[in-house]
């Protein structure tokens, strides 16, 4: 499975697979389904309000038609409801959030791909490249990931110590908080399961750094040592 490394808030990466062809057409189809309602009852009211300027019926009815997804996307940080409710979003390739430049390339080509082919070329692109990208998003530098919940584990729960007699090598892991002790779990796990040395290379940096540490230890055995000494520090809490 095709897997994209999201930065987070933390400065962490995450793997997250890359959006499935059915999950973005059910989004497609849910905004769709948004942009018909929303047509059929402008429409309504500007009968109603016996509404006859061509200026109001093209503010009211094709310029949101045309600019619902670019607008949703930059102001929903990658998403349009349809996306959010699919649980995917828009993310450059390298991780890091899509920008303005970034959503605006890949709905100009979207107008081509999408409206004007009846999303035929999107389909096809993103079925042969492997990557989840249309035109738009190869054009762009992005592509859309599935927001897989990322598993909550406690400080408690990271390491169950059976040996009642092991001493903590470090004791200013004291200073960690239980935030930062998940994250080192959800890296370690991202590296056994992906193979993907980034997150921990990055934290292992990090906790050195914070808490003043100087060691060979190579970046797992580190780190898996930080969670013990943490686990064992703070089990009486």
């Amino acid at each position: 499975m095709q897997t994209v490394s999201v930065r987070t808030t933390q400065n962490v990466f995450i793997q997250y697979p890359v959006a499935s062809l059915g999950d973005r057409m059910l989004a497609m189809l849910i905004d769709s389904v948004i942009v018909i309602a929303y047509i059929i009852l402008a429409s309504y009211i500007m009968n109603k309000l016996d509404v006859n300027s061509p200026a109001v019926v093209i503010s009211m009815l094709a310029i949101p038609y045309t600019l619902y997804h670019v607008l949703f996307e930059i102001f929903m940080s990658g998403q349009s409801p349809g996306k959010r409710q699919m649980k995917i979003k828009v993310v450059r390739v390298d991780g890091t959030p899509a920008t303005v430049g970034n959503f605006l390339m890949r709905w100009l080509l979207r107008i081509i791909e999408v409206q004007i082919m009846q999303g035929m070329i999107a389909i096809i692109t993103i079925a042969m490249n492997g990557k989840g990208q249309r035109l738009g998003d190869i054009a762009a530098g992005t592509t859309v990931v599935k927001l897989v919940p990322q598993e909550a584990v406690t400080a408690q729960e990271v390491f169950t110590l059976t040996d009642d007699d092991y001493e903590p090598q470090f004791p200013s892991v004291v200073m960690l908080s239980d935030r930062d002790v998940e994250l080192i779990q959800q890296a370690l796990e991202v590296y056994r399961k992906h193979d993907n040395l980034r997150p921990v290379m990055l934290l292992t940096e990090k906790v050195k750094t914070k808490l003043g540490i100087q060691t060979d230890m190579t970046f797992e055995k580190f780190l898996t040592t930080v969670l013990k000494d943490y686990s064992k520090l703070t089990s009486g809490k």
